[in-house]
């Protein structure tokens, strides 16, 4: 939904963004006692990717924690999950864990609370286990409707542009008593989302194409999938790869092997790049060490 509303902005020739094709979008959440509101107006402030940072990084309990010494019910479960279930195969060959499936969801239950028995925990239960199986984490209606109430009232700010809208992100906490609070998040320059600022990536000139497709694939900020990449050698436009058209790539398949250099990059190479992570092509700019 971000890049979509930001692929409806039109730019004029200084890179403002022109006001009536700006969609503004109010996103909510909540996680048990705490939530957030922000309001977002895309090529204006801060877009979900600039703040992608304040999301904690997901839950991972250390393999040998797991396996040998467990002090929490969701260890005694994830051992069941991650070592256990692949080692038994209960349900047969190849098949894997289906947290929708009550049956996998209680024998994994059942074992676990096996484990936790040997190692003297306590906690192991069904909806625990659906919980820690499927990264569900527990809802609280009092903080849901506080959140939706605030949502609708920024809508309604947006709508009849009777009062300043949030200027831009609201926080919620009533785990202990209860606070808010709001401030304005700045944009990123550097967001890959929502920047007209060309990315930098950093390659080798006798690095092949592919190994610059697999950086775009594995570096922390782009994660592409499967990237088509254009630029323009000598003044002409050329397509370097197209992997989901299947007559281009048939056509380009041998530019994977050849070197950036062979393929005439220079030092500032600006790249076009298309992926299905992103609604809009993102230009990129190589960068020779």
């Amino acid at each position: 939904m971000n890049g979509m509303l930001l692929s409806m902005v039109a730019y004029d020739d200084e890179g403002n963004p022109d006001p009536t094709t700006v969609k503004p979008l109010i996103d909510g959440g909540t996680e048990g006692f705490k939530g957030n509101v922000r309001s977002v107006v895309p090529g204006i402030t801060a877009c979900l990717e600039c703040s992608i940072d304040l999301y904690p990084p997901a839950v991972n309990f250390p393999m040998c924690t797991i396996a040998h010494t467990p002090r929490l019910p969701e260890h005694c479960i994830e051992y069941v999950k991650v070592l256990l279930w692949p080692k038994e195969e209960p349900f047969g060959a190849g098949i894997g864990v289906d947290g929708d499936d009550p049956k996998h969801i209680s024998w994994i239950c059942g074992k676990a609370e096996d484990r936790a028995k040997e190692f003297g925990i306590e906690g192991v239960t069904y909806r625990l286990t659906l919980g820690v199986i499927k990264n569900i984490i527990p809802a609280v209606a009092s903080t849901n409707a506080v959140i939706a109430a605030a949502c609708a009232t920024e809508v309604f700010k947006v709508a009849s542009s009777m009062y300043a809208p949030l200027d831009n992100y609201f926080l919620f906490n009533d785990v202990d008593g209860v606070y808010s609070s709001s401030f304005s998040y700045e944009r990123n320059p550097e967001c890959l989302a929502c920047s007209q600022k060309p990315q930098l990536i950093t390659a080798k000139p006798l690095d092949t194409l592919q190994d610059l497709i697999d950086a775009l694939k594995e570096h922390p900020l782009f994660q592409m999938r499967s990237p088509g990449i254009t630029t323009k050698i000598n003044g002409k436009s050329k397509t370097l790869y197209m992997p989901n058209v299947p007559m281009l790539e048939a056509q380009t398949r041998e530019n994977l092997e050849r070197s950036l250099a062979d393929l005439g990059f220079l030092d500032g190479q600006e790249l076009v790049v298309v992926d299905v992570t992103s609604p809009t092509a993102r230009v990129l700019t190589v960068k020779f060490p």
